[in-house]
């Protein structure tokens, strides 16, 4: 699938954003979705996905409680519900899909999502 990201910004501490991400080209119920991010000079990091049928998420212990993923499979959209954002959550944000997850584990794993968005930029200032 082909995947489209958008809904990045710029927002205080403490404020709340909104992502968005589009697929197309592919069947999207058949994918597990998954949120990442990548801030300047580090790793890209797992911060959420949800299962094929929306029945599972799971979060990156940094985000749990402010961050909330889910999906609409009629629209092939996966959302990234964004709150109490901290500096630290500046970064470049990626939606990625994958049809090879099968184990709880395997969520978290980068290298078991096939398709990547373009990536939007959230910036977070004091």
């Amino acid at each position: 699938v082909q995947l489209q990201a958008s809904g990045g910004g710029s927002v205080q501490t403490g404020g709340s954003l909104s992502l968005s991400c589009v697929a197309s080209g592919g069947t999207f119920s058949n994918h597990v979705m998954g949120w990442f991010r990548q801030a300047p000079g580090k790793e890209r990091e797992f911060v959420g996905a949800i299962s094929y049928s929306a029945g599972s998420t799971y979060y990156a212990e940094s985000v749990k409680g402010r961050f909330t993923i889910s999906r609409e499979n009629a629209k092939n959209t996966v959302y990234l519900q964004m709150n109490s954002l901290k500096v630290e959550d500046t970064a470049i944000y990626y939606c990625a899909a994958s049809r090879r997850i099968y184990y709880s584990d395997s969520y978290y794993n980068r290298a078991k999502y096939d398709s990547w968005g373009q990536g939007t930029l959230v910036t977070v200032s004091s």
